[in-house]
This record gives C-alpha cells, sequence and structure tokens, in this order.
C-alpha cells in the first residue's frame, strides 16, 4: 500500500491540555510519527511525500475566517504581555452567533471549542502538511490504486468548520471526502476512533451528498460529550445521512464488529464509490484515554471487515497514542486489511 507524510507535521509539538481542571502532558506528541510510520512500513506500506495542492481543498471544508485564525494566532498571542507559550482560550462564548471580537483572546474562546487544542509556533504549518497528506492520499486512490493510507498528524477529525478542538485544527477525512466529492465521487466517511468525529458529522449534518458514519464510546460520560448519540441522524436534506453508533465503555472485539456490520450495512445502501476511514487506534485496551477495548488482534479482523467492502479507500490516520501496542495496533489494522 502506497502511504503519504510529510515531515513538517513534527513541527506541531504541543506541551499541555487540560483535563478534569488540571494541566497535563499533551498525548499527542509527535513520537506517535515514527510509531506509525515504523508499523506501517512493517505492514508493506511504501512513504511518499505529499503534493501542495495549496488552500482550496481546505478552504472547501474550513471557513476563510478560521484559516486566517489558524495562520495568524500565534504571532498575534506572543505580543500579550505576559501571555503562554500556548494559545488556550480561557474564554468561550455562551452561543457562536453573536459578536466576532477583534482580540486574540477573544478569537482564540470563539474558534477553540475546548483546553485540548493548544496551538504553538509549529501548529499551522504541521496542520497545512497534514492535510496536504490526505489529498495526496485521496490522489493516490484516484489514480487507480485500490487503497491508501494518509499518515495524518496532527488529527483531524474533532475540527469543525471553523472550530478547533480535541487536538484537531484541520478536519483532514473531511477534507479527503470533499476533494473525492469534488472529482465527481460518492464518498462516505467512516470514523472508527474511540470518541465521536463530532466535527465531521457537523461539516455535513446538513447534506445529503457525504454519509458519515461513526462508531465510538459513548459520550454520556466520554468526550466529546455534547455530539454522538444515536439520535443524532442530519438535518434538513442531510436527515438519514449521519448514523451513530455509541458503545458502552470497554466494548472488546466481538461486540464491536456486530456494530461494525451495522456500519458497513449503511455505507453499502448509500452507495458510496469510495470510503474514507477515519483511522483511530486509541479503542485500543491499553490506550492511554481508557474508552474501548480492542485487543491488538482484533485490529487485524477490524481492518479486514472493513476491506470487505470491497470499494476505493483512503485511511487517514486519527487517533491512537502514546502505548507499548500503537506499532502493533497499525500493523495489525494495516495487513488485516490488505489480507482479507
Amino acid at each position: 500500500m502506497k502511504a503519504v507524510f510529510d515531515g513538517r507535521q513534527w513541527k506541531h509539538d504541543p506541551q499541555n491540555f487540560m483535563a478534569n481542571g488540571k494541566t497535563l502532558p499533551n498525548p499527542e506528541q509527535p513520537a506517535r510519527i515514527k510509531i506509525l510510520q515504523d508499523g506501517a512500513m512493517e505492514a508493506g506500506c511504501t512513504f511518499l511525500e505529499p503534493e501542495d495542492h495549496g488552500i482550496g481543498p481546505i478552504a472547501a471544508v474550513h471557513s476563510p475566517q478560521y484559516l486566517t485564525f489558524l495562520k495568524n494566532i500565534h504571532a498575534r498571542w506572543k505580543r500579550i504581555d505576559g501571555a503562554s507559550d500556548e494559545v488556550i482560550p480561557n474564554i468561550h462564548p455562551n452561543h457562536r452567533h453573536t459578536n466576532y471580537p477583534s482580540s486574540a483572546v477573544g478569537q482564540a474562546g470563539f474558534h477553540q471549542a475546548d483546553t485540548a487544542c493548544p496551538i504553538a509556533e509549529g501548529t499551522w504549518e504541521a496542520a497545512y502538511w497534514s492535510a496536504q497528506s490526505a489529498v495526496s492520499g485521496a490522489d493516490i486512490v484516484l489514480d487507480g490504486e485500490k487503497s491508501a493510507y494518509a499518515l495524518c498528524r496532527p488529527p483531524g477529525h474533532h475540527a469543525f468548520a471553523d472550530l478547533a478542538g480535541g487536538f484537531c485544527f484541520l478536519n483532514n477525512s473531511a477534507i479527503a471526502a470533499e476533494y473525492f466529492r469534488s472529482k465527481g465521487l460518492r464518498p462516505a466517511i467512516l470514523d472508527v476512533d474511540v470518541h465521536h468525529g463530532n466535527g465531521t458529522q457537523g461539516i455535513f449534518y446538513d447534506r445529503n451528498n457525504v454519509l458519515t458514519v461513526s462508531l465510538h464510546a459513548d459520550p454520556d460520560r466520554f468526550y466529546p460529550f455534547f455530539w454522538g448519540g444515536a439520535q443524532e441522524r442530519g438535518e434538513g436534506i442531510g436527515e438519514g445521512y449521519n448514523l451513530n453508533l455509541p458503545l458502552p465503555r470497554g466494548t472488546g472485539d466481538d461486540d464491536y464488529l456486530v456494530t461494525l456490520q451495522s456500519a458497513l450495512d449503511r455505507i453499502r445502501s448509500f452507495g458510496a464509490d469510495v470510503v474514507v476511514i477515519a483511522l483511530g487506534l486509541d479503542s485500543h485496551e491499553n490506550d492511554p484515554l481508557q474508552g474501548l477495548s480492542i485487543t491488538t488482534p482484533g485490529f487485524a479482523r477490524l481492518g479486514a471487515a472493513i476491506a470487505a467492502l470491497d470499494v476505493p479507500m483512503l485511511l487517514v490516520q486519527e487517533g491512537g497514542y502514546l502505548s507499548e501496542d500503537l506499532g502493533h495496533n497499525i500493523k495489525n489494522f494495516l495487513t488485516g486489511f490488505e489480507n482479507k
């Protein structure tokens, strides 16, 4: 399988995030890159550098106001006397149909959904090339390959059209799906990250030309909390084009695979001719965020089940945090996928 990654993605090096009122070391570390890349190469992937498709495919999903914010906010933030090294908001609007402030602090609150998406000096460049990796992966599929893997880091599925959150800034999976659509294809997004892909859902929620499906730990007591319920089916012409399959905490291989078949059946019913897999590996039993309990051998079964859809697919890396098993998990998924 051909894979895509750009070295500038190392430049995002977040130090902190807040959880349960505490400032903690950020688990979305650059070290994930080497582990994921090594595991993918062990599974037979050959890595290529992405082409620069410019801002167009990104701006097809994200607002120009938001992109201007991402590009400039760190430099503006550092001009504040006594500001922290990373942009972390301390205020949020109670709704977003309100004044758009001029201040860096106010705009950070407007465009950052939570305190788990710190923006540092290298964040924009890394996020830009993460998105370009996804678009170049889509090109590989468009050129006739059955599948491709985009090692996207930072990840993307919590990013809305104008809102960062949960370690995510640009929604790589959504950008790739919209790129496929612009080329005349009918894409579906299947999100298997442990967390609900709330940004992806938000981007396509009122549309009927991209199907969004997410399997995730039940958000009633798990991030992102406010999105991901089974009752969220889309709105307007998009009603019925969003499927959420929340799972009890600790769900293991067998029960997960049963639920996955419901997701795959919905994709077949949609008639997708290409599928973007938002590939989170944080559903593993030893992942530090502890939501589900997929085993390392279970990832091979998961990969094989998804590949059985037998349509072209782009695998876009989402979560999966530092643990001894991370490299084995990506290797097993890709091996199972290729050897279905």
